[in-house]
């Protein structure tokens, strides 16, 4: 090892290395760092190892002794409760404020909407996404839209918003949905479907139907390429499998206790950070040969309809396209499919509500269950309108979101923000807060966003599903068109029952809410 540094040098080398590196800038820093220091023999591997462990115990601060800090260090909440949201909500509800503070993680959570407006708009510029959660998702987007700030941002932000709400790509949307339903998803249910009382033996996975229909419309509207994964065989899509792991294993890095795990470890090129590195390499490459393939073919114009060939028209840096399309590929693909999943396990209990949707659609369709709906009649929907906003009430597809503190603040709760600080906002936990939504918080009652009979829209900041403020989600209403349309046409057609104990659902680590096990059913063909 190089003489001038030694194990005790370590805290003062990462302080000094902290100040140095700004953005890309530290890249190259550790860089030149490994090429100085790199040990070579075991030795001084285990030295260079223990002296990271030595800065994680310092960052972790395990030593305070509040009551939520313990419990969650020691994991006793999970003797409770099934899900950490659920424990978090359960926290929130007690907390006077609706705010509670996680120290170990140097984390301020609230289900306030007064501080959740607060944080989206009013100090809009105080919140950032901020370097800590760029790091997170930075290898996978890169400098895609969902994962940074400032100029870049706004350049996209106006870009998308243009390109979005055009009336001739949110067509093409509805078309490649309405031909996805009914060229593959209505065909592969009936395949499993039980007809005349013969029940099949064996039942499906709900969820993992809705996330290979996300995943083709999504890629077919962002790429113009169809990755075919709802096929009758249900094939293994080699991009498909690369992109959830790349997906699943982003989001670990958010939840690890300290940033310095998985920073190591991808130092190191070790573990679960070598396998998402080889994984984001399989989604890169496919996404730069679409790019490459449209360039050479000419495939580059505004009037062509996928997204990002009217990207290309505008945009000549490759990578930059990438970053941009793999973003809207995450968001459009993984938010729809939790979002159908948790939909369908709250009908499976709550047959009235599938009643009164079935009741409504014959009124504005007739009763031909086999007849496509028409956008124009979805608009005339107003309890499925109102169902599909309370099924995202209680199981949002993303059920937390958060920003970095610039500088020190104070919510309008009272609550002090230290600069740097992680501040959460938590969609699950408001859906389930009384002072927010009555003592019948915990129902599913799409009746609550109904007056006369019409659809209203409710406050964004207490019902924050589609974030709000200048960053509110610009696919808000194709996806819950999306939504709409795969609901009904599953719902005229079929009854879908979900199989097992009726216990509410168990979620895996991720971005967005997955259902652990997935979400197994029983499909009937109605004979209506």
């Amino acid at each position: 090892m190089h003489e001038s540094f030694k194990l005790h040098d370590y805290p003062e080398w990462y302080k000094k290395f902290k100040e140095q590196a700004k953005g890309t800038q530290r890249r190259h820093v550790q860089a030149k760092f490994w090429q100085n220091y790199h040990p070579k023999g075991r030795a001084e591997r285990i030295a260079l190892g223990l002296g990271w462990v030595l800065i994680i115990i310092l960052r972790l601060k395990p030593w305070c002794s509040c009551e939520i800090c313990q419990s969650f260090l020691t994991s006793s909440w999970s003797s409770e409760y099934n899900n950490l949201c659920d424990w978090y909500s359960h926290l929130l509800r007690k907390s006077p404020t609706g705010t509670i503070h996680v120290h170990v993680l140097g984390n301020v959570i609230t289900a306030n909407p007064e501080n959740v407006e607060y944080i989206l708009k009013t100090r809009f510029d105080n919140y950032p996404k901020g370097k800590p959660f760029s790091a997170i998702l930075g290898d996978l987007l890169g400098k895609g839209i969902f994962n940074v700030d400032g100029d870049l941002w706004k350049f996209q932000r106006k870009m998308s918003c243009l390109e979005l709400g055009s009336l001739s790509v949110r067509s093409y949307a509805f078309e490649i949905v309405t031909s996805e339903i009914q060229s593959r998803l209505i065909p592969l249910l009936s395949s499993f479907a039980d007809v005349n009382g013969n029940r099949v033996s064996q039942s499906v996975d709900l969820q993992d139907i809705f996330r290979r229909f996300s995943f083709d419309s999504i890629c077919r509207f962002s790429f113009g390429l169809d990755p075919g994964c709802l096929s009758l065989s249900l094939p293994v899509s080699e991009f498909a499998l690369a992109f959830d792991l790349a997906s699943k294993l982003s989001a670990e890095r958010a939840i690890s206790t300290s940033p310095l795990v998985w920073k190591i470890k991808r130092f190191f090129n070790l573990g679960s950070e070598k396998k998402l590195k080889e994984a984001i390499k399989s989604v890169h490459e496919l996404a730069e040969g679409v790019i490459r393939h449209k360039r050479e073919n000419g495939v580059v114009s505004s009037s062509h309809e996928d997204l990002l060939s009217r990207f290309m028209a505008t945009i000549n840096d490759d990578v930059f396209l990438r970053d941009i399309v793999i973003s809207f590929l995450l968001a459009g693909r993984d938010t729809v499919s939790s979002s159908l999943t948790s939909f369908f396990f709250l009908l499976s209990e709550n047959a009235r509500v599938v009643r009164l949707i079935r009741e409504e659609s014959d009124r504005v369709m007739g009763r031909e269950n086999e007849k496509p709906v028409e956008f124009s009649q979805l608009r005339e929907m107003h309890y499925l309108q109102a169902a599909v906003h309370e099924s995202m009430r209680l199981f949002p597809p993303v059920q937390f979101d958060s920003k970095f503190c610039e500088e020190d603040d104070v919510l309008p709760d009272g609550t002090f923000v230290a600069r740097g600080t992680r501040v959460t906002y938590h969609p699950y936990a408001m859906g389930r807060m009384e002072r927010i939504w009555g003592e019948d918080c915990l129902e599913f009652k799409p009746e609550r966003w109904l007056q006369n009979g019409v659809f209203k829209q409710v406050n964004p900041f207490k019902y924050p599903v589609f974030q709000a403020g200048p960053r509110v989600c610009l696919g808000k209403e194709m996806a819950v068109v999306e939504m709409k349309t795969v609901a009904l046409s599953l719902i005229r057609r079929f009854d879908i029952q979900v199989s097992g104990s009726g216990q509410g659902p168990k979620f895996a680590p991720g971005l967005t809410a997955t259902v652990r096990g997935g979400l197994p059913v029983f499909v009937r063909e109605r004979m209506e």
